[in-house]
């Protein structure tokens, strides 16, 4: 939970490759002790922007603090990176990998007490080759978390993982904010945004869009309820389908008075035995502000 005390805070964070600008004077302060998500479609400029944040890249112009001091020596000491991809040591076991990276560190943390964190007391010993999708990804936390950050950033760290692999990390990452620890996190996956993060932004085109927790952005954008009902089921003579978005066999319609709206498919006649009501998600929030599916 957030502190109130600022850990990043960029300000007219800019970043040109030639003519192309793919950040756009960004500002954003992140908090202490909460995770923040980047969310954008292909193209947005969160990959260029995490990589200014974790000190990778060098800003064109604008400036990026971290606990009131510009990224330096102390950043890079109490910083932890989970990147999008990283190339493993071939014939390293699990404990040697980690053991290889806490000489980095002159503070580093426990191997056994990382290994107890990411669950692989039990792959200590296993050629990193070996390891499944999500053991893999636990290797990368736990090198990630080696040098006891205060601050770690998570670039799409369940991509490619099937849904109990995805559910167990979000776990691992909760236990991580439980310690107090800032967490700035990409992701593709609205879910997992909605579950982890406390406060998110939603980046299109090099600029900051939209911004706050998901539930305020929820409220913020939208009223009403979706319904959603087979495509077969909505006769175009009778329904005006300009009205819905169709998505595959589905049509999706927003409403804000759905008792209104059901009589209204009664009074046409529309079948109602394969209607789905829901709230509204993150999903529909990102597509209303893109006009993207996030996962491209």
């Amino acid at each position: 939970m957030s502190t109130g005390t600022v850990a990043l805070r960029v300000r007219d964070l800019r970043r040109n490759f030639g003519a192309v600008e793919a950040v756009r004077g960004l500002n954003l302060t992140i908090s202490t002790g909460e995770c923040f998500g980047l969310l954008g479609p292909n193209g947005a400029g969160k990959t260029t922007t995490i990589e200014l944040l974790e000190g990778i890249l060098q800003p064109s112009s604008g400036s990026i603090d971290y606990l009131g001091e510009p990224l330096g020596a102390r950043f890079r000491r109490e910083a932890g990176i989970q990147f999008q991809h990283t190339a493993l040591q071939d014939f390293l076991s699990v404990r040697e990998h980690l053991e290889l990276f806490s000489r980095l560190y002159p503070d580093a943390d426990s191997i056994d007490a990382v290994m107890a964190r990411c669950a692989l007391t039990d792959l200590a010993g296993r050629d990193a080759r070996k390891l499944s999708g999500g053991q893999r990804q636990r290797l990368l936390l736990g090198i990630a978390l080696i040098n006891n950050p205060t601050v770690i950033f998570l670039d799409e760290p369940t991509t490619g993982l099937d849904p109990q692999a995805r559910r167990n990390f979000w776990s691992l990452v909760e236990s991580i904010k439980a310690d107090g620890r800032t967490v700035v996190l990409t992701t593709h996956y609205m879910e997992e945004a909605y579950r982890l993060c406390d406060r998110i932004a939603i980046m299109d085109h090099g600029r900051i869009i939209a911004e706050g927790t998901p539930r305020e952005l929820l409220r913020r954008h939208f009223a009403g309820a979706v319904l959603s009902l087979p495509v077969a089921d909505l006769d175009a003579s009778k329904v005006d389908l300009a009205a819905w978005r169709v998505h595959h066999d589905r049509a999706e319609r927003v409403v804000e008075d759905v008792a209104a709206a059901l009589d209204d498919l009664r009074f046409q006649r529309v079948p109602l035995q394969h209607l789905q009501i829901r709230e509204h998600t993150l999903e529909d929030l990102f597509i209303e502000l893109t006009g993207e599916e996030l996962r491209a």
